[in-house]
């Protein structure tokens, strides 16, 4: 597998902990719809979470949240609806963000709430 998944990975297991550890509920890992997939998909209480997670090496470039394009964001909305309706969800959806920059044997996590409103 190459180095670049090998990060993404760490950073969503990193990620799935973290949102476990504040009490969300995991329902879904790299859920596929269509040709793409959602990160992560967590319950708490009636809110579900439709989480992207951005892991990097380095702050370097910049925010990993300003890498969320209008066409993920599109996608994430979308699929969100679809997965929705599947499990008969009929509380809020929340688009959130973790973030994680890996440096070593060391790392830190940001979880942003409401990263983006679906219009």
């Amino acid at each position: 597998m190459a180095a670049h998944n090998d990060l993404g990975n760490l950073g969503e297991n990193i990620a799935a902990k973290r949102l476990a550890d504040e009490g969300y509920e995991i329902l879904e890992r790299q859920w596929r719809y269509k040709h793409k997939e959602i990160d992560i998909i967590a319950r708490k209480g009636n809110t579900l979470a439709i989480v992207e997670v951005k892991t990097r090496s380095s702050e370097q470039f910049g925010n990993t949240s300003d890498f969320i394009t209008d066409d993920k964001m599109n996608f994430l909305v979308s699929a969100s609806e679809v997965y929705a309706k599947a499990i008969g969800h009929g509380g809020e959806i929340r688009f959130d963000v973790v973030t994680i920059f890996v440096i070593g044997d060391e790392y830190k996590v940001e979880h942003i709430e409401n990263a983006f409103i679906s219009q």
